[in-house]
């Protein structure tokens, strides 16, 4: 029987709670299709953070290293300890040390669910860069605390980097219905984002199968919430990425069904796999987060790793539990009785 090795990250707030909901789905749908998990639990967290000075020890990278996915829960809890802080000790050393520059994040309505607007016809696949752009980190502050006090913030656009992730996205695009969005603000950014504008086109000349149309961050905006159904996939910088999927998240019903993964796409260290509605403080210790989100990224974990048969039936438990009204309206069901409903799914 094949074992795979999957690290659990619970971290903050009702991160928890969710990945203990996504662990038993899929050690069910595991058991069910002929293989099984060895899962290790690591408690890296802000708390963690609080009592060691760190988001993970010295040799964290090194110990998941060893694993054949992450499975992430979320990160956060601002009023223990600041954003930046948390982002950058846990979250971002991750994808960049294992070269995860693909974040994936589907975008569609599931059966039951009413999102807030008229079209439910869309299904949207954003791919955001995840390793370099505006997040790169690269930047500084001096003169702290006087009048004279500058912050500088560079983002980081490298060749590899760009063309990568747009040759990720005509895969999926040409695998998918043959689209693809490529989003920038080359009217204002004239070096970073024509520079992206221009690897597009020269792309595209690779793919004539794809039909490519460029826009601007603020009519793709626009777009998503007009026009959704229009859209296949949807590919942009890590910034622009991460403002779209959020917006995306809220189209297809909030952001307990946003699902995501941050992809090696060669392999050559574990992807992790995320709901990013990150870490709830409001509600965490209540048993009423969504766990939906948490199990469809368990669910791209499965695809990754390439059990494609279990990864449609944790899927299809999800629809046919939220086609029954249950986790289908934010705050009506507990995180437990979600849970089940997709574990008898499963049955």
């Amino acid at each position: 029987m094949k074992t795979y090795k999957i690290a659990l990250l619970p971290g903050d707030g009702i991160g928890r709670d969710v990945t203990e909901a996504a662990k038993a789905v899929l050690e069910k749908a595991a058991a069910r299709s002929g293989f099984s998990f060895a899962a290790s639990s690591y408690p890296w967290s802000c708390d963690y953070y609080l009592e060691h000075g760190s988001m993970m020890p010295a040799n964290g990278i090194e110990t998941l290293s060893s694993f054949d996915a992450i499975l992430l829960g979320a990160v956060g809890w601002p009023r223990k300890v600041p954003d930046s802080v948390s982002l950058h000790g846990l979250l971002l050393p991750i994808r960049k040390a294992f070269v995860q520059y693909a974040n994936i994040r589907p975008h569609r309505l599931l059966p039951g669910v009413q999102g807030p607007l008229r079209s439910e016809n869309f299904d949207i696949l954003c791919i955001r860069e995840n390793t370099e752009g505006e997040y790169s980190g690269a930047g500084g502050r001096v003169h702290q605390g006087t009048d004279s006090e500058v912050a500088v913030e560079t983002s980081i656009f490298t060749r590899k980097g760009v063309e990568r992730i747009l040759r990720f996205g005509f895969e999926q695009a040409r695998a998918r219905r043959g689209k693809l969005a490529s989003v920038t603000k080359s009217n204002a950014q004239r070096y970073s984002m024509v520079f992206w504008d221009e690897i597009t086109q020269r792309l595209s000349a690779e793919y004539p199968d794809v039909e490519v149309t460029s826009y601007h961050i603020d009519a793709m905006a626009a777009r998503m919430v007009m026009a959704p159904d229009s859209l296949d996939v949807v590919v942009a910088s890590n910034l622009f990425g991460d403002i779209l999927t959020d917006l995306g998240a809220a189209i297809q019903g909030g952001l307990g069904f946003a699902a995501s993964a941050n992809i090696n796409p060669d392999r050559s260290a574990p992807s992790m796999f995320e709901p990013v509605h990150g870490s709830a403080p409001d509600i965490a210790h209540l048993g009423i987060a969504n766990p939906i989100a948490a199990i469809w990224s368990g669910a791209m974990m499965l695809e990754h790793l390439g059990e494609t048969a279990a990864a449609a039936k944790v899927m299809a438990a999800i629809e046919a539990t939220t086609a029954r009204g249950i986790g289908s309206v934010p705050g009506k069901d507990r995180t437990d009785a979600i849970t089940s409903a997709v574990l008898s799914a499963l049955d």
